[in-house]
């Protein structure tokens, strides 16, 4: 059994995530969809224990155009399946949008994008939901994003906000969630972010340089880091308990 995890881009890897879950023994099935098409999607669930969906620049409404990401519609309808079958399933960014619209949500142009690290706030609701236990109430994190989650899929529940996007954060189930902000990011992948030409776009429209997002990071990182960290040990004692292995193995 293993993370089934979906990589949209080269320069958006599961980061900080990956070698908090491969210490609390899972293994990561990374397909890069960018790389393989369509063909990286399986056609069932079998040996897959949870599904993990991460960023790229892609938008949801690129899947349902000609000429889009062929591999779109086809990650829609996995998700969709994960998540009937109750496995534990995560986006990020894009992931998270994928997520929403998969569910029944919907996703379009955000009213102000965001680029680089704003601030994103806890809802009522977050506050006693695990995933996010011993994360600040408020908190700097590091964001990439020209969409957003406009509705919320049925029996959703928003955990975090931030004053140019209302959801930053939703929990669908017991273990269905998505984070519009990286959260997983190392220095390098910031670095990375940086240089890409999408980022390049959504900067130039807010009028900041690289120059000033290596400040930005350069203030933020460290507290980023940590709290990163915690989500992430979070996430994977929460979302993606071993318990199941942990019998298998006793049996």
């Amino acid at each position: 059994m293993a993370i089934l995890v979906f990589q949209h881009a080269a320069n958006d890897p599961i980061g900080l995530l990956g070698p908090i879950l491969r210490n609390h023994a899972h293994v990561l099935d990374i397909r890069r969809l960018d790389k393989l098409g369509p063909a990286g999607i399986p056609g069932d669930l079998d040996n897959v224990s949870a599904v993990i969906s991460l960023g790229g620049p892609m938008n949801v409404a690129d899947g349902l155009a000609a000429g889009g990401p062929l591999w779109m519609n086809a990650e829609i309808d996995l998700i969709r399946a994960a998540h009937a079958r109750q496995l534990p399933v995560l986006g990020i960014c894009l992931g998270h949008q994928i997520i929403a619209h998969a569910l029944g949500g919907e996703v379009g142009p955000a009213d102000q994008s965001e680029v680089g690290f704003c601030k994103v706030t806890t809802n009522v609701a977050g506050h006693t939901d695990p995933v996010l236990a011993g994360i600040p109430w408020s908190t700097m994190q590091f964001q990439v994003h020209a969409q957003e989650v406009k509705k919320l899929p049925p029996d959703a529940t928003a955990l975090m906000c931030s004053p140019a996007c209302k959801i930053q954060a939703f929990r669908v189930g017991l273990r269905t969630y998505g984070f519009q902000f990286h959260f997983e990011c190392s220095r390098a992948d910031i670095d990375a972010f940086s240089r890409d030409a999408f980022t390049q776009q959504l900067m130039g429209k807010q009028g900041l340089s690289q120059a000033d997002l290596k400040s930005l990071t350069d203030e933020h990182y460290d507290d980023y880091a940590g709290r990163s960290v915690r989500l992430c040990e979070n996430i994977a004692a929460v979302m993606f308990p071993p318990l199941r292995k942990l019998r298998a193995l006793r049996a």
